[in-house]
């Protein structure tokens, strides 16, 4: 007869350990271990098995195929639509957009599902908000439709019955953290809670083929709250960003089973809703109609999308006397501090009595060093008062002796800028072997940033 051992569970992330220890070894909390009772330690009896395992040649592949959600730049992130079964978790700060997003995506796969007579209609369950809010909504941003359910609950076993009921094919729920079961102890959002409650909506998307979105919160640091297990379980874990003040907003594919995980999806945030961005060039590109100084252009590489952007600088006389100010929007800080003293000590541009600012256009982000060169021609042109070179994009990492260094995906980056209309580009001249030629633009390798700064000034 096999013996009874007590377990301990961490309530804060959900590991469990044989023995009580006074820290979690999983998020290193202390105090958090409580003993789940005696749990038997021999091997379960066999059981009958309710599918037999089959040849893997007589296993039809085509069930596991995406089908567009009608948002092209979600089916870009989720690597082309979302599979029959699979559960896509999207996460995100408060006000980022997840439950607008999700709404306007389950109204287009309810028309579509409609229109192709495709049976079965979207349902859409809130554990946050009633359904008179998000009728509201969903009238604000056009996304009514008729086969477009909706429920406001919050009980996993109420959620499982209107499964039962309308037989959906898309199922929608915002948000994990809110829904409970009532056959597990503990309050919505609690480990145990999260784990029941994903299992069950797992299980039942794998039982039908289902395709299941989940809305999860996030905690104060980023990450996603509830246990780890929870992004294990789930097939695509995607992070919703943006920054309350801007218009943009940046969808990332953390985990993927069925796509890439280096894709980006760019979306708009509007009064009037969401839309997708297939072209966000217009939102960090300054539309001037002519040459100004302090301003250059580079192209950063979000996952595997290369994304232009204005790179601005100002250089003012710092009033009085004290440290001059550095500040800076956009770009790495750390960075464009080092960039001016490279400046400063290996060419001479001595910027230590004026105040610098530096900033992105349109609030993006481009905190990579490849952004090292376009930082440092916006800064030299806002000194001197002279504009950089038209129709100049300018890509590279400075080093601190001066010299340019390689950065990946030039190919890219100089194929979306020539897309855009840009004639010249400075890249290093290292690493340039598999670079090809790329059509009406004039490509110029430099090996050290005096030579870059003397061909973007002229």
């Amino acid at each position: 007869m096999a013996k009874d051992k007590a377990t301990y569970r961490c309530t804060e992330c959900g590991w469990t350990s044989p023995k009580w220890v006074g820290q979690c070894r999983e998020c290193r909390a202390w105090g958090t271990l409580e003993e789940l009772g005696a749990s038997p330690t021999g091997v379960p009896a066999a059981t009958r098995p309710r599918r037999p395992a089959v040849p893997i040649v007589e296993v039809d592949s085509r069930t596991a195929h995406s089908r567009p959600t009608g948002v092209g730049e979600l089916d870009r992130v989720l690597g082309g639509g979302i599979v029959p079964g699979a559960v896509v978790l999207l996460a995100g700060e408060p006000g980022v957009g997840k439950s607008t997003l999700l709404l306007d995506v389950a109204a287009r796969a309810a028309r579509s599902a409609r229109e192709s007579h495709r049976p079965g209609p979207v349902l859409y369950v809130t554990g946050e908000e009633s359904s008179a809010q998000i009728k509201g909504r969903a009238e604000r941003i056009g996304a009514v439709d008729e086969s477009l359910l909706l429920a406001d609950d919050n009980d996993l076993g109420t959620i499982l019955g209107h499964v039962e009921e309308t037989s959906p094919s898309l199922l929608v729920v915002d948000s994990v953290q809110t829904i409970q079961s009532s056959r597990v102890e503990g309050g919505a959002g609690g480990v145990a809670q999260v784990r029941a409650v994903a299992a069950g909506l797992i299980r039942v998307a794998k039982e039908r083929d289902l395709p299941v979105l989940l809305v999860g919160h996030v905690t104060k640091d980023g990450g996603i709250a509830g246990p780890r297990v929870l992004e294990h379980l789930v097939d695509v874990v995607c992070q919703f960003e943006g920054d309350r003040h801007s218009r943009l907003r940046l969808l990332r594919a953390v985990k993927n089973r069925y796509g890439p995980t280096d894709e980006v999806g760019c979306f708009e945030l509007t009064d009037n809703g969401i839309r997708g961005l297939p072209d966000p060039s217009g939102l960090f590109l300054s539309r001037t109609s002519s040459d100004v100084p302090g301003s250059c252009v580079t192209v950063s590489l979000e996952g595997r999308r290369p994304m232009p952007t204005e790179v601005q600088a100002l250089v003012a006389a710092s009033p009085g006397g004290g440290s001059p100010r550095r500040t800076t929007s956009g770009v790495d800080h750390s960075r464009t501090a080092m960039v001016l003293a490279v400046l400063q000590a290996r060419l001479g541009r001595d910027t230590s009595a004026l105040d610098v600012y530096v900033s992105t256009v349109g609030g993006a982000r481009a905190v990579e060093p490849a952004v090292d060169l376009a930082s440092a021609i916006a800064v030299v042109s806002a000194t001197s008062g002279t504009p950089a070179r038209s129709g100049l994009v300018a890509i590279g990492e400075v080093g601190l002796t001066g010299e340019l260094r390689s950065c990946v995906g030039v190919q890219r980056r100089l194929q979306e800028a020539a897309r855009l209309g840009f004639t010249v580009a400075l890249v290093p001249e290292q690493g340039l072997e598999d670079l090809h030629r790329i059509e009406g633009m004039y490509v110029r390798p430099v090996s050290d940033l005096a030579t870059a700064l003397e061909f973007a000034l002229p």
